[in-house]
């Protein structure tokens, strides 16, 4: 087909081609996909739709070239084998193919083109994607009808416009008369395959292809077909069909021909295909197309493809054969069939799939178990918050019906589903007590991990002691994920971070980014808490794009709360707004409790920072309120400082001391513990203060805990008139928030530290030769012209500014003048009063 019109389009690709990555190129039949990718050279690769149901059959393809598997790692290089049938092993995740497919593609710098991927089997699909959204070394360029790949550029094509048209037109069919040419100008509307193919007769490009193909000699259109249901490519070549190498002239002529096709030819077809393939699967699914009515014996053997598709990964390819055999085969067996379908596609993450399995089995005779299956299986998607979700009481009424019944695997299944919805939604006190009380007569061990974790979630208050008590050891990547969520739930934050990080090395070698999400997200939530949000910020980072990559929404909202409460902490307070309300529309839309209540305390901390504290309140107090949609049981505990902060400061101190007292308890909970004592200080009366304010000093807490705790002590010090004593606390506080970035947090602390009579001239004095360098730079002069005039690198430069600033008492270079003015070498001395 000539590429008229097409001159951008081209100049992308070879851009493309120049620098690496991937691209989609979409739009409809016949607008010009597969002629954009006929100008590259690369390897060429062909969705074909009777492939569909064969895992990882397109991803073979692709791959076939560049399959030299010594070349990577043992993991990678097992997960590839077991996927394409070469040996056995335990199924690998999508995203650990992926990982192998990428590093294969990028060693071998390959070009690599596939025509009609909407037709590639899901599992292809999602690991090409996956590759898309990394590859650079490489390239990939895929068409498609509609975008297959999330997060990968696309170009979509437009029909040609009024010059080009016409232009190909007249380049194509020159001595066309006018009154056919105008028809079809106007029947092709711009669409370069019409253009190039209604001059020569037919009303429609179907129509064109199909009389095409229903001219030939009827054995020629018996080959015809085979070839287009997936058989070997047609020897001869066929005018207007099928070109010298064999393969069709277009993927529309390949449709043309099957719908041309009567039913019992195609029957006729798939029986041949089936007798000359050596290939269980494709003979399966050749004889499902080819039968008509019921055929157990066909139902068994797509049960079988299930089967094998299972053992390498090809969940999605599984559900496809089970719903066909429970389509073809007895009646008996078709509600077992379904609802393993469903099953699957639960385990896969495929809502819609369940979705449509479960409408299927209405009506049918169910045993006990699938009954319970057929109630829990809506509740297995984003920890259950998700629409049609059964409730956590019926959840656990189920749990436990099912274990009395003996099935114990299937009941701690959904005694999961019931443990995790209790940290995203609220079930009220009465049913978080029955689900624990159920969980007591699991066959357990109490100390099991797993049991530790589901009492985190169910009773994150009357079992905390439990389980941080049984936060010890190492344990495997899944278990300290769970410990890791279960230390979050209790506040343990420290042994989060420990558990979530030692969670994330075999999540990333495995590729399991579903879990890695899962773990990234706590650790991020749980070192922001701790204060350390220069290593929180990648890791929520991270987080945000796998949880949008595996379709965990909550997951994501709760990362996105975190990086606004990362930018409230910094004072960028535009930022933190708009992260805020992004999370908060993902929090409201299934009541995502934790998502919410992180969204307050960004909310707050963005609030204390710019002294709205009535706005600070506000915005923390409704964590603790039971009514609210941001009441969350666990997080609420570790909300107290913004809480009590707020509150001082804004007139609510009473409600405040309430609250503190009904979470006064004993606990081993750390940050519970640490946040009582700070608001014990904040709201002890002046002859307690001090002592509160020294034991929460002495006490075991993090470094941001600690800086608070430094500055609200040196503030009520100065207004005891004790600045001499506040001094130290109080610069303590600024060097700990400049430390961390927290911009607004250490400009109120030297605003007290200038409050209590702190000279200009710091707290220190300047050698000879830092006078000369601060005298430099208060003139104006750049790190590197200093460094050129004293004969020092720029860097030497930076660092002796850097002991300068707080010698001098400033932040910035625009207050060395005044700095130096007030600058009088010698001892420092302070008053004893502020005057």
């Amino acid at each position: 087909m000539s590429l008229v019109g097409r001159e951008r389009e081209r100049e992308r690709l070879a851009a493309l081609v120049g620098s690496g990555g991937a691209l989609q190129i979409v739009g409809e039949p016949g607008i010009g996909k597969s002629a954009l990718l006929a100008c590259l050279d690369g390897h060429l690769v062909v969705g074909v739709e009777a492939e569909q149901d064969l895992p990882y059959a397109g991803l073979h393809q692709v791959l076939h070239p560049f399959l030299d598997l010594s070349t990577l790692s043992t993991v990678r290089r097992g997960a590839l084998e077991v996927v394409f049938g070469l040996s056995d092993g335990a199924v690998p995740p999508v995203h650990l193919v992926g990982l192998a497919a990428l590093e294969l593609l990028s060693a071998a710098r390959s070009v690599v083109l596939v025509d009609d991927a909407h037709w590639l089997d899901r599992e292809s699909r999602d690991v090409l994607g996956f590759v898309a959204r990394r590859l650079s070394g490489a390239v990939l360029v895929v068409t498609a009808s509609a975008p297959v790949f999330a997060g990968v550029s696309t170009l979509s094509l437009k029909p040609l416009d009024g010059e080009a048209a016409p232009a190909l037109l007249d380049a194509v069919a020159p001595e066309l008369d006018a009154e056919r040419r105008s028809w079809v100008l106007a029947q092709a509307a711009g669409n370069p395959l019409a253009l190039n193919e209604l001059p020569f007769g037919g009303d429609s490009l179907e129509e064109t292809f199909a009389a095409r193909v229903l001219a030939l000699p009827a054995e020629v259109r018996a080959e015809l077909l085979v070839a287009a249901l997936g058989g070997p490519r047609v020897v001869v070549p066929v005018a207007g069909v099928v070109g010298r190498d064999g393969e069709f002239l277009h993927p529309l002529v390949r449709s043309a021909i099957v719908r041309a096709a009567s039913e019992t030819e195609r029957q006729e077809a798939h029986r041949r295909l089936a007798a000359e393939s050596d290939e269980p699967d494709r003979r399966a699914w050749h004889l499902a197309a080819a039968v008509t009515g019921k055929d157990e014996n066909v139902a068994r053997l797509l049960e079988n493809t299930a089967d094998r598709a299972l053992r390498r990964g090809g969940a999605a390819a599984a559900v496809s054969a089970l719903e066909r055999a429970a389509l073809l085969g007895d009646r008996s067996e078709q509600a077992r069939r379904l609802l393993r379908a469903a099953e699957l596609a639960a385990e896969a993450g495929r809502r819609p799939d369940v979705e449509r399995i479960l409408l299927g089995v209405r009506g049918l005779d169910l045993t006990a178990r699938e009954r319970a299956l057929v109630t829990w299986l809506p509740s297995a998607f984003d920890d259950g918050v998700g629409e049609g979700a059964a409730g956590p009481g019926e959840l656990v009424r189920l749990a436990e019906a099912v274990v009395a019944d003996g099935d114990v695997e299937l009941g701690m299944r959904i005694f999961w589903s019931v443990a995790m919805r209790c940290f995203w939604v609220e079930p009220g006190a009465a049913v978080r007590e029955r689900i624990a009380a159920v969980a007591r007569r699991l066959p357990i061990d109490p100390h099991d991990p797993r049991m530790l974790a589901m009492l985190a979630y169910v009773c994150p208050e009357s079992q905390g002691d439990v389980v941080v008590a049984g936060l010890r050891g190492s344990f495997d990547a899944v278990t300290s994920r769970l410990l890791g969520s279960a230390a979050l739930q209790v506040g343990a934050f420290e042994e989060s971070v420990r558990f979530s990080v030692a969670a994330q090395r075999d999540f990333r070698a495995q590729g399991q980014f579903g879990l890695l999400a899962r773990a990234l997200a706590v650790e991020a939530w749980s070192r922001t808490r701790l204060g350390d949000v220069a290593a929180a910020e990648p890791v929520a980072c991270e987080a945000l794009r796998l949880a949008e990559e595996t379709g965990q929404p909550y997951m994501r909202g709760l990362a996105e709360a975190v990086r606004s409460e990362i930018a409230a902490l910094r004072g960028d307070y535009t930022a933190s707004a708009s992260l805020a309300a992004s999370a908060e529309r993902i929090g409201l839309a299934a009541g995502a409790r934790p998502v919410l209540a992180t969204v307050q305390l960004a909310r707050s901390l963005a609030a204390l920072g710019e002294g709205r504290y009535a706005d600070a309140y506000a915005a923390v107090r409704r964590v603790h309120d039971p009514a609210d949609p941001a009441h969350q049981l666990a997080l609420r505990r570790y909300v107290l400082p913004e809480l009590v902060e707020a509150a001082t400061r804004s007139g609510n101190t009473d409600e405040a001391r309430r609250i503190v007292e009904e979470l006064d308890v004993t606990t081993r909970s750390p940050a519970l513990a640490s946040g009582l004592r700070y608001a014990r200080a904040l709201l002890a009366s002046d002859d307690d203060a001090e002592a509160h304010f020294q034991a929460a000093l002495d006490a075991r807490c993090s470094p941001w805990e600690r800086a608070r705790t430094q500055l609200a002590f040196g503030a009520w010090l100065r207004r005891q008139r004790r600045a001499a004593q506040a001094r130290p606390h109080l610069k303590a506080a600024v060097e700990a928030f400049a430390a961390f970035g927290f911009r607004d947090w250490a400009e109120r602390a030297r605003e007290e530290l200038r409050a209590s009579g702190e000279s200009r001239n710091g707290s220190g004095v300047l050698t000879e030769h830092e006078l000369t360098i601060a005298r430099m730079a208060a003139e104006g002069l750049t790190n590197k012209e200093i460094g050129e005039r004293l004969h020092l690198s720029h860097r030497t430069v930076s660092t002796h500014l850097h002991r300068i600033f707080p010698k001098l008492g400033v932040a910035v270079r625009a207050e060395l003048v005044e700095a130096l003015l007030a600058y009088r070498p010698g001892p420092m001395t302070y008053p004893d009063t502020v005057t």
